[in-house]
């Protein structure tokens, strides 16, 4: 929101309260959703609607022209829609730029063999310890440091999966807003 405001501030027109289906059953709406299904569906079933919500504000009297789309960086449909009808694209990454570089690593997790863990034994043992010294700009780290989506058994985890190809696909945009303070990161 604070984005949306600045932004505003800066004679942009932003459009936040349109709606587009997740691709889950209806549920309570004040229920919390299970997070897994949600990113999965989202992933899969909501590049047609967004892309007919966009074109359907485009064709609109009553509202400018989107001329930039910002979305989130978990919602790679929203790049891909916009380069699909020429409009301008930033993903907004909403945490912290040490997350990103973090999900960026998962593949080479996987190329080094470290994932997926054998069993479960990784969660005691001490390997969540191991030292991750080849992620720029980041220092002492273990891997028990990387968001625990790592800790798993099977690279097929929808978490993992969704997280580590979401954060690549944000390499794909023509920019990338991370949500930091300087101070932070370092």
């Amino acid at each position: 929101m604070q984005l949306a405001k600045l932004l505003y501030s800066r004679g942009f027109y932003i459009t936040l309260f349109a709606t587009i289906p997740d691709g889950l059953p209806p549920s309570d709406k004040d229920a919390t959703q299970d997070v897994p299904p949600l990113c999965d569906s989202t992933r899969k079933t909501c590049r047609g609607p967004f892309k007919e919500l966009v074109t359907k504000l485009n064709s609109s009297c009553e509202v400018p022209q989107i001329t930039c789309i910002v979305s989130d960086g978990i919602t790679g449909f929203g790049r891909e829609v916009a380069k699909e009808l020429g409009i301008p694209e930033v993903q907004f990454w909403t945490a912290s730029a040490c997350v990103f570089m973090a999900y960026l690593q998962y593949s080479e997790l996987v190329k080094r063999g470290i994932v997926p863990f054998k069993d479960e034994s990784f969660m005691e043992d001490g390997t969540l310890d191991k030292p991750v010294d080849w992620i720029p700009g980041m220092k002492n780290m273990r891997l028990k440091d990387i968001p625990s989506f790592i800790r798993v058994t099977d690279v097929n985890d929808v978490m993992f999966d969704f997280l580590g190809s979401e954060a690549q696909n944000c390499l794909k945009s023509s920019a990338i807003i991370f949500n930091t303070i300087d101070e932070l990161e370092h």
